[in-house]
C-alpha cells in the first residue's frame, strides 16, 4: 500500500491536531485486530476500539451516546454476523447485526457531520456472473447473509451522505478462525481433505484491506461503493493447495469436490471475484497479489508459534 503523508489529510474536527476521533467496532474480530494494528502506523487520529462489551450496536440509544459523548468524526464498521449458514436460521440476530445495527451507526454518525466506512461482501451477488463483478453491476444475494449485509449497504447509505460501502471477499488474517488457519490445522491432524473446486473468487488477507481503508481515510474520504480483495484469482481447492505448500504440509492429500459434494444451508456464489478499479484508481492504490500476502500472513504465524 501507499504510504499517505499526514499533509495528504483534509482538515479535521475534534481529534489530535488535524486528525480524526474514529470509533471502530468489531475490535476483536480479524478486520478490527488488523485496523489497530495499523493504527500505531496512524498516530495522528484518536481511536475508540469498541466490541460488544464496549459498545451493544444494536442498542440505538447507546450508539447515539457513544457517538455524541465521545465527539466522533468516523465510524470503519468492521463488526457483523458472518456465520453464513447459521444465519438461515438465525435471521433476526443477522438482521439486527447486518442491517439495523449499521443504520444506527450511519445516522449517529451524520449529526455530526461526519464520515462512515461500511464493510460489506461479495455475497451480495449470486455468483451466476463470469467476469468480475464491478460496483454498478446489480446486487442479487442468495442467502440471508448475503440479503443482510445488502441491506446494511443500503441503510447506511441512506442515513450518512458521507459513507464509503468496501465490498470484500474471502477474508483471512493471523487473527480469529478463519479458512487459512484451519486448513493449516486439518492438513496437520489429516491424511486427506476434499475442498470444493468449483467456487471462484479471490483471497483477501485482511490486513490489506485495513491498510487500504486507512488510505481512504488519510486521503479523504469518497462516498460511494467501493470493491476490495487482493489481486489474482483461485478456487477453494487451489487456495488450499496453496496454503498447505506455504506451510508446508506435505503429509495430507487434497481431493477437489464439487459443490454438489459438499451440501451447506447457505448458497454461496460459484465464481464472486471483484473488479478493484475502481478503489485503486480512486485511492491511488497497489494491491498485492494473494499468494504473497497468503505467504506474509502465514510467516507471521509461523513466527508467532516460535
Amino acid at each position: 500500500m501507499n504510504d499517505i503523508k499526514v499533509t495528504d489529510c483534509p482538515s479535521r474536527s475534534g481529534g489530535k491536531e488535524g486528525g480524526f476521533r474514529i470509533l471502530i467496532t468489531g475490535c476483536n474480530g480479524q478486520l478490527g485486530n488488523e485496523m489497530q494494528l495499523l493504527e500505531k502506523e496512524n498516530p495522528l487520529h484518536t481511536y475508540f476500539n469498541t466490541d460488544v462489551a464496549e459498545l451493544d450496536i444494536t442498542d440505538e440509544a447507546a450508539v447515539n451516546s457513544f457517538v455524541s459523548d465521545n465527539r466522533i468524526d468516523g465510524i470503519v464498521n468492521c463488526a457483523a454476523y458472518t456465520a453464513v449458514d447459521k444465519a438461515e436460521t438465525a435471521k433476526e440476530l443477522c438482521t439486527s447485526l447486518n442491517t439495523v445495527a449499521p443504520a444506527y451507526l450511519a445516522a449517529a454518525v451524520e449529526k455530526r457531520g461526519g464520515w462512515m466506512v461500511q464493510i460489506s461482501t461479495d455475497y451480495v451477488f449470486d455468483g451466476t456472473k463470469h467476469t468480475p463483478y464491478v460496483e454498478t453491476d446489480t446486487p442479487c444475494p442468495d442467502s440471508v447473509y448475503g440479503s443482510t449485509k445488502l441491506a446494511g449497504e443500503l441503510g447506511v447509505s441512506k442515513f450518512c451522505s458521507r459513507t464509503m460501502i468496501v465490498r470484500t471477499a474471502w477474508l483471512y488474517s493471523t487473527f480469529g478462525n478463519n479458512f487459512v488457519k484451519t486448513m493449516i490445522r486439518l492438513g496437520q491432524e489429516r491424511p486427506e481433505l476434499g475442498v470444493i473446486f468449483d467456487q471462484i473468487g479471490t483471497p483477501t488477507y485482511a490486513r490489506d484491506l485495513a491498510a487500504a481503508i486507512f488510505v481512504a481515510i488519510n486521503r479523504g474520504i469518497v462516498p460511494g461503493v467501493y470493491h476490495f480483495s487482493d489481486e489474482g484469482v483461485t478456487s477453494w481447492y487451489d487456495f488450499t493447495k496453496a496454503i498447505h505448500r506455504l506451510a508446508g504440509i506435505t503429509t495430507c492429500r487434497v481431493r477437489p469436490l464439487h459443490t454438489s459434494e459438499y451440501p451447506t444451508p447457505a448458497n454461496r456464489p460459484h465464481y464472486s471475484v471483484l473488479d478493484k478499479t475502481k478503489i485503486k484508481s480512486t485511492f491511488e492504490i497497489e494491491i498485492p497479489h494473494w499468494e504473497d500476502s497468503l505467504q506474509e500472513c502465514i510467516a507471521q504465524l509461523k513466527s508467532a508459534k516460535e
